[in-house]
C-alpha cells in the first residue's frame, strides 16, 4: 500500500499549480502527463488495497469479513413499511418501533420513519445478493466522498489529478477500522457522508444555489446527526444553504407522517428520537462519543448525564463556531469537516463505524501537505504527521496483536477492541449494571478503549488552534486598509508583503513622491495554496 510520503513525491510536482489558470496549448501536454501518471499510481495503490481485502476475505471464514446485522435491520424496516409479514405485525400500533428486533440480539429499528421508507426500496433486493452488493456500494460511496472532497479543495479543473488523488487517498484510508467496520455490518454511514460531501462541495452556480443544502436535510432525515450542519451554515452566512437543508429535513418528516403516520407520531412526539439507550448500552466500548467516554468514566449511565450535557453544550458551541470561522476564511472543506467532527462529539451515540469522516480528513491533510511541500517543508511534514496519526489511531490493525479477542464475535480489527467489552445482549436483558467491564478498565485499556473519542478530542484541539490562527490573520488583514489611511496622513504608506502566511502582512515605509510610479502589487495567494 502506498505511504503518504510516496504520495507526496508523486503529487508535489502535479498540484503545485492546482489553482492556476488553464495552461496554454504548448504547455498543456507536459502538464497532462504528470496527472495521468498520478491517476495510474492511484489506480495501482487502490487495486492493492482491494486485493488485500479480497485476500483477507478468502483466507478467513465469511463471517470474519461480513456480518451484515445492521443491513438486516434496514431491510426489516423496509419490509415493515411494505407490510410484508411476518416482519410486519398488523396488530401493533407502531409496527416499526414496537417490532421485536433483528437477530439474536433483537436489534431495534432506531432510525427515522423516513429512513424506513428509503430502506423499503432496498428491501426489494433479494437477501442472497444484498450483503455483497452493499460492500460494492460502500466502496463506491467512499470513492465518491473523496472525489467530492478534492473537488471542494480546488481540483475540479484537473480531472486526472483529482482522480489520482482520490484513488491514493482511498487506498490510504480503506484499511481504517470505521471503513472496514461499515463494510462488515452493511452500514449506511459512507452513503450519508458521500451525500453531504457532494451537496456542500458543489460549485456555487445559478442552478445549484436553488437546491444546494437539500442533501444535508435529506441525510438528517435518515440520521439526525447531520442537523449540526444547519447552525454551521447559518454562522458561515450561507443562509440559503441552511434554509434548503431545513426544507429538505422538513420534507423527510412530512413524508414520514404521510406514509408512516403512527410510527412518526411515536418517533417525534413521544421522544423516541432522543432515547439513545434504544440503540444499545451507552457505555459500551463501541460508543466513541463524549457521552460514551463520560459514562465509562462515571461508572453508570445516569451518573454521567449532567457532565455529558455540559460537555456537549460547550463542544457544540465551540465546534460550530470554529467551523463557521474556517468556512468564512475560505477553508470550506476544513469548515465542513469541523462541523462533522462536532456532530460526532455531540451525538449521544457515535459508534466506531460513524467515524468514517476521518477518511476525508486524511485526504485534506494530504492536500495541504502537498501544497506546502516546496515552500514550507516543516509545515508539510506537520500535515503529513497529522494524516499518519489519524491512520494510526483509526487503522484496522490486526486483532492478532492482542490475541484475537472474541467478545465482539469474529471482528477484532483496530486498537479500539483491545480491552474487553460487555456483551450487548446482557445490557438488553439486565439493563445498566455496575459490574460491566467498561466501568473497570485501567491503565492502557483506558487509552485504547477510548481511542476514537480521544483522537477526536485531539483533532478538536487542533481545530481550535487552527481557527485561532486563521481568525488572527483575518483580523490582521482587516486592519490593513485602516492602517494605510492612518499612515498616509502621517506621511507613510502601508506596503503589503506577500509572505508565507495566508493573510498578507503589513509594514510601514516612507511615502513615495507622487511622481514616482507605484510598483505593481503581487497578487494575493490563492486560499487553497495556504496552510
Amino acid at each position: 500500500m502506498m505511504s503518504w510520503t510516496d504520495m507526496v513525491s508523486r503529487v508535489k510536482s502535479v498540484v503545485a499549480h492546482g489553482g492556476a489558470a488553464r495552461p496554454t496549448r504548448s504547455a498543456e501536454p507536459s502538464r497532462r502527463r504528470p496527472g495521468v501518471r498520478l491517476a495510474v499510481a492511484g489506480m495501482a495503490a487502490f487495486a492493492v488495497a482491494i486485493a488485500l481485502y479480497a485476500l483477507y476475505a478468502a483466507i478467513h471464514p465469511p463471517h470474519w469479513t461480513l456480518d451484515p446485522v445492521d443491513l438486516g435491520v434496514y431491510q426489516s424496516g423496509g419490509l415493515i413499511v411494505r407490510h410484508i409479514q411476518p416482519t410486519f405485525d398488523p396488530h401493533l400500533h407502531d409496527p416499526l418501533y414496537d417490532w421485536g428486533g433483528y437477530g439474536s440480539l433483537g436489534l431495534k429499528f432506531t432510525y427515522t420513519p423516513f429512513a424506513a421508507i428509503v430502506f423499503a426500496v432496498v428491501s426489494f433486493i433479494p437477501w442472497s445478493v444484498l450483503p455483497d452488493l452493499s460492500i460494492g456500494a460502500n466502496i463506491v460511496f467512499l470513492l465518491a466522498a473523496l472525489w467530492c472532497t478534492f473537488g471542494g479543495l480546488g481540483y475540479r479543473s484537473r480531472p486526472w489529478v483529482r482522480l489520482g488523488a482520490t484513488l491514493l487517498a482511498a487506498a490510504a484510508v480503506f484499511w481504517t477500522e470505521p471503513v472496514i467496520r461499515t463494510l462488515y455490518l452493511g452500514q449506511v454511514n459512507l452513503a450519508l457522508m458521500a451525500l453531504i460531501m457532494w451537496d456542500l462541495c458543489q460549485p456555487d452556480t445559478k442552478a445549484s444555489r436553488w437546491w444546494k443544502g437539500a442533501g444535508v436535510g435529506i441525510a438528517a432525515g435518515i440520521k439526525l446527526v447531520p442537523l449540526v450542519f444547519i447552525p454551521y451554515l447559518l454562522l458561515a452566512r450561507k443562509f440559503r444553504q441552511a434554509l434548503m437543508a431545513a426544507i429538505g429535513f422538513a420534507f423527510t418528516v412530512l413524508i414520514g407522517f404521510v406514509i408512516q403516520g403512527p410510527d412518526s407520531s411515536a418517533w417525534w412526539f413521544h421522544g423516541l428520537f432522543f432515547q439513545g439507550g434504544r440503540t444499545g448500552f451507552t457505555g459500551w466500548e463501541g460508543n466513541q462519543s463524549l457521552r460514551g467516554l463520560i459514562t465509562r468514566l462515571s461508572g453508570s449511565i445516569t451518573g454521567g448525564q449532567t457532565a455529558w450535557i455540559l460537555a456537549a453544550v460547550l463542544a457544540g458551541i465551540a465546534g460550530v463556531a470554529c467551523a463557521a470561522v474556517l468556512d468564512r476564511a475560505g477553508y470550506q472543506v476544513a469548515g465542513l469537516l469541523a462541523a462533522a467532527l462536532t456532530g460526532l462529539l455531540l451525538s449521544p451515540i457515535s459508534w466506531d463505524h460513524h467515524w468514517v469522516w476521518t477518511a476525508p480528513a486524511v485526504a485534506m491533510a494530504g492536500h495541504y501537505a502537498v501544497q506546502a511541500w516546496r515552500t514550507a517543508r516543516v509545515r508539510a511534514l506537520t500535515w503529513l504527521g497529522l494524516a499518519a496519526a489519524i491512520l494510526a489511531v483509526y487503522g484496522a490493525w490486526p486483532g492478532s496483536l492482542w490475541g484475537e479477542p472474541t467478545d465482539l464475535g469474529t471482528f477484532s480489527l483496530g486498537i479500539l477492541w483491545q480491552p474487553p467489552n460487555t456483551d450487548p445482549s446482557v445490557y438488553y436483558k439486565d439493563g445498566d449494571q455496575p459490574w460491566f467491564v467498561e466501568y473497570h478498565w485501567h491503565g492502557l485499556q483506558l487509552i485504547t478503549g477510548n481511542a476514537f473519542i480521544l483522537g477526536g478530542l485531539a483533532l478538536f484541539v487542533v481545530l481550535i488552534a487552527a481557527t485561532v490562527r486563521v481568525a488572527a490573520r483575518a483580523r490582521a488583514a482587516d486592519r490593513g486598509p485602516r492602517s494605510r489611511a492612518l499612515c498616509s496622513r502621517r506621511g507613510y504608506w502601508v506596503r503589503r508583503e506577500r509572505g508565507r502566511s495566508h493573510a498578507p502582512s503589513c509594514s510601514a515605509v516612507p511615502c513615495r513622491s507622487r511622481r514616482e510610479p507605484a510598483a505593481p502589487r503581487a497578487p494575493a495567494p490563492a486560499l487553497h495554496q495556504a496552510d
